[in-house]
């Protein structure tokens, strides 16, 4: 047997779709999961002990069951509730649901992780919560969740190629049918093996850009927030 790459050129486009639609799940899951997140790391945080024990539930799930299972269930089993979801659909929520819970954790894990007086300290000069949390808890917690989420968001966009087991023809699909044709499975996969790598090269480096671009503005907007400017005057005023 040879290794001959050049069987490829005729279907480069097939495996180009796929990478292409793969990247549109990743990114779908991205958000909708980190949406998911967000509400439940506040909900683990909520003063009710129900509200704590619910987000617990959820997170404890999600992450003790594998992704394939959560796939199935929600593809095959939302039909008995009478809702059908295309595959496509079906799929990007089921990555949604499994990565919420890790990101859930992270955000969670990094709000605890700040001094427990910074949201204090914000509210008794006057702030209101949403603004406290904009100005004084969210930059700091956005610069410490992009390391963790960044490998989870990769470890995610390597899920999503089980999404092929329900005909989702995204780019382990798209070469399966690739080797079909042309049977020639190792060409195939050492290529699907480089597309994989480059989509999760980009996204490394983007986060290693975001993060970057973070810590410059965190930087460059300290004291920046007219409220904390008004008490930081005061507090240089001299004595009388």
């Amino acid at each position: 047997m040879r290794f001959e790459p050049l069987l490829l050129l005729d279907y480069w486009d097939i495996l180009l779709l796929g990478a292409w639609l793969t990247v549109r799940i990743t990114f779908m899951a991205f958000v909708f999961g980190y949406i998911f997140g967000i509400a439940v790391a506040l909900l683990a945080m909520a003063p009710s002990r129900i509200a704590r024990a619910v987000a617990g539930s959820y997170v404890e799930v999600l992450r003790n069951i594998p992704f394939i299972i959560i796939l199935f269930l929600v593809y095959y089993g939302l039909p008995f509730s009478g809702l059908r979801l295309p595959a496509m659909f079906a799929g990007t929520l089921a990555l949604s649901l499994f990565v919420s819970a890790y990101y859930a954790e992270i955000v969670r894990a990094a709000i605890l992780a700040l001094p427990r007086g910074q949201f204090e300290s914000a509210r008794a000069i006057g702030m209101s919560p949403a603004q406290a949390m904009r100005h004084v808890v969210g930059p700091q917690v956005l610069r410490t969740v992009i390391p963790p989420s960044t490998n989870m968001t990769l470890t995610m966009m390597k899920e999503s190629a089980v999404l092929s087991s329900i005909t989702v023809p995204e780019l382990t699909y798209q070469s399966l049918v690739v080797q079909g044709n042309t049977f020639a499975p190792f060409e195939v996969f050492a290529a699907v093996t480089l597309i994989y790598w480059l989509i999760a090269a980009i996204i490394a480096e983007a986060s290693r850009r975001l993060e970057k671009r973070v810590g410059l503005a965190q930087q460059e907007n300290v004291a920046r927030n007219k409220i904390a400017d008004r008490y930081l005057s005061l507090e240089r005023r001299p004595a009388r």
